[in-house]
């Protein structure tokens, strides 16, 4: 067919790239999203309704032709009325952050333009703003010269990514090429507490069940250094070769921080790499107040990091960091001749990356960070910390709740206990998941719950700088109107 011949796109495939469209539509959709921003404080902070009928709410029917009932900004509308409201100050839910609107805006500016990021080609903008990312993360951590990393679609991805590291420097045989099977099989020594991504990434490795080996936790469920030559000694008595250590720094379910430096001592007389998951917490060590907690940090062959959690910036971006950037290249060792040439060409990031079309992820945080500047990022990281203080100080003070310990970070657990008198322990733990459902349900404060020593506890992560001491009162109120 020649050019001639060839027809001109549709009316309709020229009408959705048309600029003046897009800009009315944009104008639209951004005054909904600042409608929706001002009045967040508006409102329940979850609009509960039951999966069955939000499925039904959103028919799977979709017609051939525009629903005019139907169009973009309608669409937004109803997505927004029908959300959790992560900008609401009694969001004190989840570790997801209400993202830096500034945030948004880049990150529409990333999917409009859409520049895959395994190779420099495709990124020519967006790689050295993933590499400055990266370079400044590494520098605020205290990692040494040669440091360096890469971004990644978060923190579960960023363990494994990690890991995969740590097995191609650990293992003794190229796992990569003969396989796990060539020799004894691997293990890594982990905190019980530890989040389940480790885990999962175990298995995937192909290491079993038997591959995480639990090292006890303290009183304050961080990871006990002492403990780490028994887990060592069942690794090896197990057949096992155990090649890491995996410390975290905030951890999930309390926001503790494991002693960092005794680990670090102990992986460097036994060999063993140090990977530490500081997805939550290693933004500490953006503040002169807390930067004490990721002591030792500096000495992990490997750490994970989220900017969207406590960077503030929308999911998913995670860095994973390594001491010796050398290393990044172990994770991923093959050949994609089409994309890559034989050698390590530092440029093109999908050598180091289980994601070969990346989005733009590290552009929206150096957008953020250019117009913020990091101070903005330290008063974040500060705020939400007193924030979680203030609320431990509120619970030690009131007769019906019982704190579980101090909290390090912004995470806190606490218990209600009725002042009426002592309760069985499965009763106490039932009253715990009730008045966490009833309070969901009636929208007006979000919480979680967990586990901690076998035990069911109350969990809230204080994640939106705007939070102030009116609704941690309100906190408190409606756990006690809902027991």
């Amino acid at each position: 067919m020649s050019a001639d011949e060839l027809p001109p796109p549709s009316p309709r495939l020229v009408a959705a790239y048309d600029a003046e469209r897009f800009r009315a539509d944009g104008h639209a959709v951004i005054d909904r999203l600042a409608d929706h921003l001002a009045a967040a404080a508006d409102g329940p902070v979850l609009p509960w309704q039951s999966p069955t009928a939000a499925v039904a709410a959103w028919p799977d029917d979709f017609p051939d032709e525009p629903d005019p009932a139907a169009d973009l900004v309608t669409t937004i509308e109803r997505t927004l009325a029908g959300s959790i409201r992560l900008h609401h100050p009694r969001y004190l839910g989840h570790q997801v952050p209400p993202p830096l609107p500034a945030a948004a805006l880049a990150d529409a500016m990333a999917a409009l333009l859409n520049n895959g990021m395994a190779v420099y080609e495709m990124g020519g903008v967006a790689t050295p703003h993933e590499l400055a990312v990266v370079s400044w993360m590494a520098r605020t951590l205290g990692l040494p010269d040669g440091a360096g990393g890469l971004l990644t679609s978060g923190g579960s991805l960023g363990n494994l990514t990690a890991l995969l590291a740590a097995r191609a420097a650990r293992a003794g045989h190229d796992v990569w090429t003969e396989g796990s099977h060539a020799a004894a099989p691997l293990a890594v020594l982990v905190a019980r507490t530890a989040h389940y991504s480790i885990d999962r990434a175990v298995r995937t490795l192909g290491w079993g069940e038997g591959g995480a080996v639990a090292v006890a936790v303290d009183a304050g469920y961080r990871l006990d250094p002492s403990d780490l030559a028994r887990a060592h000694a069942v690794a090896l008595a197990e057949g096992r070769r155990p090649i890491a250590v995996v410390a975290s720094a905030g951890s999930t379910a309390t926001g503790a921080y494991d002693p960092l430096e005794p680990i670090a001592d102990f992986c460097a007389a036994h060999g063993l790499w140090l990977h530490v998951d500081g997805a939550h917490g290693a933004a500490a060590a953006l503040s002169p107040l807390h930067a004490h907690r990721v002591r030792g940090l500096e000495r992990a062959d490997s750490i994970v990091w989220d900017a969207h959690k406590l960077l503030a910036m929308p999911a998913l971006c995670t860095a994973v960091l390594y001491r010796d950037a050398e290393h990044a290249y172990g994770a991923f060792a093959q050949e994609a001749s089409y994309l890559f040439a034989r050698e390590r060409q530092w440029w093109n990031l999908g050598l180091r990356t289980l994601e070969c079309t990346k989005r733009m992820m590290g552009s929206i945080v150096y957008a953020c960070l250019r117009a913020h500047g990091v101070g903005w990022f330290r008063d974040y990281v500060e705020r939400v910390f007193a924030l979680a203080a203030a609320l431990a100080a509120r619970l030690e003070a009131a007769a019906d709740f019982e704190l579980a310990l101090t909290p390090e970070a912004n995470i806190v657990c606490f218990r209600y206990r009725p002042v009426s008198g002592p309760m069985p322990g499965p009763d106490l733990d039932a009253l715990q998941a009730a008045v966490r459902t009833r309070c969901r349900d009636r929208g007006e404060v979000y919480f979680l719950d967990t586990l901690l020593g076998g035990e069911r506890w109350l969990r809230t992560a204080v994640m939106n700088p705007l939070t102030t001491g009116v609704e941690l009162d309100a906190l408190l109120d409606a756990i006690r109107a809902a027991a």
